[in-house]
């Protein structure tokens, strides 16, 4: 029987933030049994690599404020493969269900009667926070972390930043932005309504990559703070009081640095 006579199947995996050991070894199966891989623009070549030889690698670029491919066009080329009885895997940036419209794709998918599974990656937030030897939960510091998206979607309405900051101070929640960086300087303001101004921030870009960058600021110096590093996308706003071993670190680094 010709392959293209069978219904092939979905896969939608997590490549994590970029670092290829912090792959899943379900992931790694995944992407060895393919025989189509549809790359989003932020998954490093080193995870590409990891596909089986002779796969059909299609670059299906989504970057925030750049140039992406279309939505439907991604959706439409995940079907045909399927129908045509490839194995695809859609390899995502970071985790499918955490900002990376996994949910989007496994219905329309399941609408196509085309069948889909998903694979976990390591969402940037998190690899992003642990990278500096950041908890996004402590028992003295934070009773729960928010993700939230920085970027609103084309037409809709942004988070209520007023809202998130009185729920983080309420209830010590570390809040994890994604996407955040072009906005930051209103989100510094809406959270400002809520959050004192000396409530540590870590800025975080290109998390787990070996060109990874970050600064330790207040939240009153955010936006100046992203400013005068020069971060851009992919970034990760951290914000609350886990940062302040991090703080604590960094200034004790200065210091001696100075006494040098």
């Amino acid at each position: 029987m010709n392959r293209h006579d069978t219904t092939g199947k979905v896969t939608l995996v997590g490549a994590g933030p970029g670092d290829p050991e912090l792959l899943t070894l379900k992931a790694v199966k995944a992407l060895q049994a393919a025989t189509v891989v549809l790359v989003d623009d932020l998954v490093s070549p080193d995870i590409v690599a990891l596909a089986r030889e002779g796969a059909r690698i299609v670059h299906v670029g989504k970057r925030g404020g750049c140039k992406s491919t279309p939505q439907a066009f991604i959706e439409r080329l995940m079907v045909m493969a399927a129908r045509e009885g490839e194995n695809v895997v859609r390899l995502k940036g970071g985790d499918p269900f955490i900002f990376g419209r996994g949910g989007e794709e496994v219905e329309h998918l399941r609408e196509a009667g085309v069948q889909v599974e998903v694979v976990n990656g390591i969402t940037s937030g998190l690899a992003a926070a642990t990278s500096l030897g950041v908890p996004l939960t402590h028992r003295e510091h934070a009773q729960g972390v928010v993700f939230v998206t920085g970027h609103a979607q084309k037409g809709g309405e942004p988070p209520d930043w007023r809202a998130l900051a009185q729920a983080a101070h309420d209830l010590r929640l570390t809040l994890v932005i994604y996407m955040g960086v072009s906005g930051a300087a209103q989100i510094q303001q809406q959270l400002l309504t809520g959050l004192a101004a000396d409530t540590p921030v870590a800025v975080i870009q290109r998390a787990t990559l070996p060109d990874q960058r970050h600064a330790v600021t207040t939240l009153s110096g955010l936006a100046d703070t992203i400013e005068s590093e020069q971060l851009a996308s992919p970034s990760v706003i951290v914000v609350g009081d886990v940062v302040r071993g991090v703080a604590a670190v960094s200034s004790q680094a200065s210091g001696r640095a100075r006494a040098a």
